[in-house]
């Protein structure tokens, strides 16, 4: 996104990536790529959700649907009084707090464990220690849907335009990547540790349990309130993003509405419906795994959107509105036709993409084809 995207993304002075495609494929895009997103982007808050309920009913001792009934209550107040601003600055108080606890919750299990020798000795190679251990295609597939989902994702998008310019939009990017890496090692350890000596526990709970058993009272709460805010930031970010594409892409575009503070209110209106939903969706799974949502939730998004994005980022032009349209909804049909009938199976980001590319090469030289033909003539 940064070394890539962040440029083009600025200088079109668009404010999301449905007006973006409109821009390039008509106005029929718009919708289309904003309900796609919204299905995806949704799925994405019911995996910010599963934890942030559980943090609450652990450390409140409330029953789940009162968890539910507090996220929902901070995912609104977070939105409503700050937005993606507010995002941000809340963003840099539970960067540290998260980068603090988890580095020392990372020493702690990595000297529990008995360093490497200890690590090494007591799980196998194979599959704790490859990229690849739950299987070639599965974790391929997670990896692409990361990349994919995050590039034609509005949430992130729209950091790129909050940026105060181009270079602060390429440098930040780039920082998130970097940062990204000591959160990950040592949540890495913890559920290792946590695999070693609780093995019947939920996923879910591995850190949270984890922070309570072995940090300090002082340190465990701070770590614990960092999670809380993390968890309830992400979600809060992805309803946002939701609402601005409904507001701006549908009410704004389609019905020709530009009362602006008409337009901040329905965002409101559509992000606390969004919030409702998915965390009483949410309620109903919680024994799911958080990840499996989070996949799905990237998949859906990214397989349909990211190549006629690309397109209309790098080769304007180069594919016509009809095709893209067709490759959009091809994409997302084929995605979930794929999830409900071949669950476990075959991912529905490799048959989607495929699916998608294959509308859009057909449409690529079937225009080539047509001009060709205009010009013998």
């Amino acid at each position: 996104m940064g070394l890539f995207y962040a440029r083009p993304l600025r200088q079109s002075a668009l404010e999301t990536i449905p007006q973006f495609l409109v821009h390039h494929y008509g106005e029929m895009a718009g919708p289309i790529a904003s309900l796609i997103s919204s299905i995806g982007i949704f799925f994405g808050i019911m995996a910010s959700l599963l934890p942030a309920v559980t943090l609450i009913t652990a450390i409140f001792n409330v029953s789940t649907f009162t968890a539910v009934c507090i996220c929902i209550v901070l995912v609104v107040a977070y939105v409503f009084f700050g937005g993606v601003w507010g995002a941000g600055l809340a963003g840099i108080l539970k960067l540290i707090i998260i980068y603090l606890t988890l580095a020392i919750s990372g020493v702690i299990a990595w000297s529990a464990m008995g360093g490497l020798t200890g690590i090494v000795s007591t799980f196998p190679v194979f599959p704790w220690f490859s990229l690849i251990g739950r299987g070639g295609w599965l974790d391929v597939a997670s990896l692409l849907s990361l990349v994919v989902g995050i590039l034609s994702t509005q949430t992130y998008i729209q950091a790129i335009y909050a940026a105060r310019d181009t270079q602060t939009a390429r440098t930040g990017s780039l920082v998130a990547a970097a940062m990204t890496i000591p959160v990950g090692l040592p949540s890495v350890l913890v559920g290792m540790y946590m695999s070693l000596h609780y093995p019947s526990i939920a996923p879910i709970d591995a850190l949270p349990l984890f922070i309570i058993n072995n940090l300090p009272d002082w340190l465990g709460g701070l770590a614990i309130g960092g999670l809380i805010l993390s968890t309830v930031g992400s979600a809060a970010g992805l309803a946002l993003g939701i609402g601005t594409m409904i507001s701006r892409d549908i009410v704004s575009g389609i019905f020709h509405y530009t009362n602006d503070c008409g337009l901040l209110w329905i965002n409101r209106g559509f992000v606390l419906l969004i919030a409702f939903s998915a965390a009483f969706c949410a309620f109903g799974n919680m024994n799911s795994l958080v990840l499996e949502w989070g996949i799905l939730s990237m998949s859906l998004r990214g397989s349909s959107i990211i190549l006629p994005l690309s397109f209309a980022i790098f080769l304007p032009g180069k594919l016509s509105s009809r095709w893209a349209i067709y490759s959009m909804l091809l994409g997302a049909v084929i995605a979930l036709l794929t999830k409900i009938l071949y669950s476990g199976g075959l991912d529905p980001l490799f048959s989607s993409l495929l699916a998608s590319m294959a509308v859009i090469l057909v449409g690529v030289i079937k225009d080539a084809k047509k001009h060709t033909d205009i010009l013998d003539q």
